[in-house]
């Protein structure tokens, strides 16, 4: 009965089936046209999102053991209010400065409203305008962990122009880097080295960044650092000098063989100055004294600044107490 209700009124209104799948047609554009309009207008909503932390507290681990619902109300589109609470399965991770903990008991570190407010893209997405927070205080808890504070050195194989030189060591930003993990591997790490840096043909002061090479099982602050290197052209000058004996005992004379030295100074270009005018060549009769054959290498004060490095022929002195 209701089938033959239909087409009659299929009938009286005219309308055959090739009209009424057209009809059908037209009604789901135009719904799903009115359901993408409603959808791109902005809506104000309750938003929930659970985070896991990420930051670089010293002594503690670099992810946070706990997960947090932050809660506000947001002002956002449609399509973002609907994919709200699609998060990642372990929760968003979001990146804090150590410096927006507020330190607990124990390991609890706290994040005020303020310290969120600036992680409001990190945390519920783009164009997603803050109106006020829900969760008033957020707790997570970083474990503590093992570490080391360790200098980076360079593996640096670096190149010259004649007459160009590097003018003190080279320099990183970070210098030292905190190293965790392992107690059993850490007591065996003393240090961090760069990635190999080779540098080629220099004559002006460079700089760049650099991965360090961390060893496997541990993780340390930073994994790359800046450095920078300054080089400057130089002149040789060559110069005669007369050792002297420093630390002598009253009554005690120390007799050096040979008592002078040719040393060769590479100094910075242009030379203002002659470097003898303040510096002095030694010997230290304490290095002496606890060396076992009577043999010493010449030691220097007063060098000026522009005096880059210095060669003492000969390198080594036969010292003999009289």
């Amino acid at each position: 009965m209701p089938n033959k209700i239909r087409f009659r009124l299929l009938d009286r209104l005219q309308i055959s089936g090739r009209d009424l799948a057209g009809f059908l047609m037209c009604l789901l554009l135009a719904f799903s046209i009115w359901l993408v309009h409603n959808l791109t207008l902005r809506y104000s909503a309750i938003m929930n999102v659970e985070v896991v932390a990420q930051s670089d507290i010293q002594g503690r681990s670099s992810e946070s053991s706990n997960t947090a619902v932050i809660s506000a109300r947001c002002r956002a589109s449609g399509f973002r209010v609907l994919r709200n609470g699609r998060n990642a399965d372990n929760g968003v991770k979001v990146y804090f400065q150590a410096e927006e903990f507020t330190h607990g008991e124990d390991d609890a570190f706290y994040l005020s409203p303020n310290a969120l407010a600036s992680h409001v893209t990190e945390i519920f997405g783009e164009e997603v305008q803050l109106e006020s927070f829900i969760t008033n205080t957020v707790v997570f808890r970083f474990p503590s962990e093992d570490y080391r504070k360790v200098p980076v050195t360079p593996r640096l194989i670096a190149t010259y122009r004649p007459q160009y030189t590097a003018v003190g060591s080279m320099e990183f930003s970070p210098d030292s880097v905190l190293v965790y993990g392992d107690p059993n591997y850490l007591e065996n790490v003393d240090r961090i080295f760069t990635k190999p840096l080779e540098l080629k043909n220099l004559k002006n002061d460079t700089h760049g960044e650099v991965d360090l090479d961390i060893p496997s099982g541990l993780r340390a602050s930073a994994t790359r650092a800046g450095y920078s290197l300054q080089v400057s052209r130089y002149v040789e000058i060559s110069r005669e000098v007369r050792m002297e004996v420093r630390g002598l005992p009253a009554g005690k004379t120390l007799s050096v063989y040979p008592s002078t030295a040719q040393v060769v100074f590479k100094c910075i270009f242009p030379m203002n100055s002659d470097p003898m005018r303040t510096a002095s060549f030694y010997i230290d009769y304490e290095e002496f004294a606890n060396s076992i054959n009577g043999r010493c290498v010449a030691r220097s004060s007063g060098l000026p600044a522009t005096v880059i490095d210095y060669e003492v022929e000969p390198q080594i002195f036969e010292c003999v107490e009289e």
